[in-house]
């Protein structure tokens, strides 16, 4: 009995079927794969938060009376945080990971930004509860670049951040700075300024440009709460 095959017509239909439904499930797949990525950058950005409490708890100036301080940032990307005579060469940078004992990058292998205030870094006199009160110079989180209202967050003395999934302007792990950004917003999170902006994604093309940074902060008050219960710190 003769057997009849697959015509080449028949296979190329099942050829088309199979890559729609490949096509269906990727997509799907690679948001998922996205989604998780964003929620352990979260973690490592929460858990970098902890990690800069814990810090002040544990390291007090010598001279005087002992007070907490918070880290430096770091600037050449080591991991070590960077002072010098007890004040930090710069106040934004990188994130301190290894002297923090903390995640060293996102989940997109790229270096967290840090930026700290000289209030509450300094090494020589430490801070407390009345000594270091919040600043108008502090930086400023707002959900644009224009920030012509403090929407988000005001005088805060503590920044976190990923530059997010796309990472234009991050430094990746082998030490290459990557494409600067192009919308306002996520310049904003890369200039040398005081504000910095958090707001829900947007993808390339949108009014208000592209943007997918991972922002997070500690205010004063989270920090004399943690580190100074109960009006300690003296």
């Amino acid at each position: 009995m003769k057997q009849r095959g697959f015509t080449l017509i028949e296979l190329a239909i099942v050829l088309v079927i199979v890559t729609i439904l490949i096509g269906g499930l990727a997509m799907p797949l690679s948001a998922q794969i996205q989604a998780r990525r964003i929620a352990e950058t979260k973690k490592t950005l929460e858990e970098a938060r902890e990690a800069i409490i814990g810090y002040a708890m544990t390291n007090q100036t010598i001279s005087g009376t002992p007070r907490p301080y918070l880290p430096c940032p770091d600037r050449d990307g080591d991991g070590i945080e960077d002072r010098s005579g007890g004040t930090c060469i710069q106040n934004a940078g990188w994130l301190p990971w290894a002297t923090l004992g903390a995640g060293s990058q996102d989940a997109w292998g790229n270096r967290l930004h840090y930026a700290s205030q000289p209030e509450l870094t300094n090494a020589n006199t430490g801070f407390t509860h009345t000594t270091a009160v919040p600043s108008a110079g502090w930086y400023k989180v707002c959900s644009n670049h224009t920030c012509p209202l403090v929407d988000v967050a005001d005088d805060v003395p503590v920044v976190l951040g990923s530059n997010g999934p796309n990472g234009w302007g991050a430094r990746n792990v082998n030490g290459n700075t990557l494409k600067n950004p192009t919308s306002d917003d996520e310049k904003e999170n890369t200039d040398a300024d005081s504000n910095f902006v958090s707001r829900t994604p947007s993808k390339p093309g949108d009014a208000s440009g592209e943007f997918d940074d991972l922002m997070t902060w500690l205010s004063f008050h989270v920090i004399i709460n943690r580190v100074c219960p109960a009006g300690g710190c003296p």
